[in-house]
């Protein structure tokens, strides 16, 4: 039997790396899909028309850090899919300076997407989910949220705001059997990192003690058990996807 078996999804930021892999996984897992998307409308209806031979899917333009739309945009879900039994909230950005070079806009735009984000989303599912009396919230934070990262104040800041979250939903909605968890992800190589320097790529990889860097799909997997039944007593939790990184 799928893990995912008759719940329906809703994962920000899909149309590419961790995104891209947890819906192609949760498809083959028997969820149905919904997914959203910034910018690339043809990234988009590709991954729609993919998912679409084995599930119900649906993609939606929309902007995680805007409250209303955020909104708006679950509202258009619940109406297409009738229910939504696992928020993914996976949307995020990097923009890395030294913090003596960061701009005010460098650290407010971080914020929004990475942090507003999370909460509008949790916020507009909550009412549903409490209906349903049922409900997996899986929140994407960071390695980097944890142990900080030269470069990145604005992204740990972000990443550590999102652990906090985390565990105070979990133990407002417990009491409902909505459960929610994050995800630290350690170096998962993607299309982004493709582009980096193949030295720094490898020093990474040496860094991590399976000597190794993750892939989409572990992620995903991660979010597979978040999101069955196979999670059912688990809540306020912060799983480390990072092949031992972090120890």
């Amino acid at each position: 039997m799928k893990l995912l078996e008759g719940k329906v999804a809703l994962i920000t930021g899909a149309t590419r790396g961790i995104g891209k892999g947890i819906a192609e996984v949760f498809a083959k897992q028997g969820a149905k899909v919904a997914f959203t998307y910034a910018g690339s409308v043809d990234k988009a209806k590709a991954l729609e028309e993919e998912l679409s031979k084995i599930t119900m899917a649906k993609s939606y333009q929309s902007d995680a850090s805007d409250f209303d739309a955020a909104q708006k945009l679950v509202d258009e879900v619940l109406a297409e899919f009738g229910q939504i039994d696992i928020l993914i909230n996976n949307a995020g950005i990097t923009k890395d300076n030294l913090l003596l070079r960061m701009s005010k806009d460098d650290w407010d735009v971080i914020m929004r997407t990475n942090l507003d984000s999370v909460f509008n989303l949790t916020k507009a599912v909550i009412k549903p989910m409490m209906k349903a009396r049922s409900g997996s919230i899986i929140n994407m934070s960071s390695v980097v949220g944890i142990q900080g990262n030269a470069g990145q104040a604005n992204y740990a800041a972000s990443k550590a705001g999102v652990i906090g979250f985390t565990k105070s939903v979990a133990l407002e909605l417990g009491s409902r059997n909505i459960r929610c968890n994050a995800i630290a992800p350690g170096f998962i190589e993607t299309e982004m990192t493709a582009a980096l320097d193949q030295k720094v790529i490898e020093q990474w990889r040496d860094d991590v003690p399976m000597k190794r860097g993750g892939l989409p799909e572990d992620v995903a997997n991660a979010c597979v058990f978040l999101g069955s039944e196979m999670s059912a007593y688990v809540t306020g939790q912060v799983l480390h996807v990072d092949g031992g990184l972090l120890t």
